[in-house]
């Protein structure tokens, strides 16, 4: 951890994330206390556009609810297996495009979700080349075998706009959309929401669509031989 910039309202270090002697992630993290910010704040009147399904969280909690499914784990969870802990509740089919996905989501040990959580909430959603029901991707739909897909993250920006409670939430609210699937990259926005509609984070995306067994070669560049 290096300090890049040390302020009296926000503070930005660097962060290195090796593995095996290899620099996997660079992150650059700008912190401020979001409960002493001073400034103004404005009505922007934005909202999700469409509107998600209704919900009863307390229904939900039980099971599949009118609108929403429990899909039990995610395709590939063995691939992707952070996702094993979370339950997922995504709505019923519709006639709409797979132009974005909505979910519910909660841990199955009944943990809670605070700010500490979000940088892997943005990281859990249905990855949307797979809603995609093309001749080109259908062999990355759903279904038994191994993933034939991988999806790397190139660039992965949060914005935290609200400090959740200490004692945490059940509950968090995910909307993923893709504007431009194109050449093997596509963005993605992430919108987090609580249980009463506010904006708890923002994510923005830079992702890779590469064959599964990218992921399982062995490399052996070290972080000695890396450029980065």
């Amino acid at each position: 951890m290096t300090d890049v910039k040390v302020g009296r309202a926000t503070s930005t270090i660097q962060i290195n994330l090796v593995q095996d002697g290899r620099l996997e992630v660079l992150g650059y993290i700008t912190n401020s206390n979001m409960e002493k910010a001073i400034g103004p704040s404005l009505q922007t009147w934005w909202t999700l556009d469409p509107l998600p399904a209704p919900v009863d969280l307390k229904v939900l909690g039980q099971g599949s609810s009118k609108d929403w499914i429990d899909c039990g784990d995610l395709p590939f969870a063995a691939f992707r297996r952070a996702t094993s802990h979370m339950r997922f509740f995504f709505p019923k089919p519709t006639t709409t495009a797979p132009v974005f996905a909505d979910q519910w989501m909660c841990f199955k040990n009944g943990e809670k979700f605070t700010n500490r959580t979000l940088g892997l909430v943005a990281d859990m959603f249905p990855q949307i080349p797979q809603v995609y029901n093309s001749e080109s991707n259908s062999d990355a739909a759903t279904g038994p075998g191994p993933a034939k897909y991988w999806y790397p993250t190139m660039l992965l920006n949060l914005d935290v706009k609200k400090v959740l409670p200490d004692e945490g939430v059940d509950w968090l609210f995910v909307r993923t959309r893709s504007k431009l699937i194109k050449d093997g990259r596509f963005d993605l926005e992430v919108i987090i929401m609580d249980e009463t509609g506010d904006m708890v984070a923002l994510s923005h995306q830079v992702c890779m669509v590469l064959p599964a067994s990218r992921n399982l070669a062995e490399r052996k560049q070290t972080l000695k031989d890396s450029k980065l």
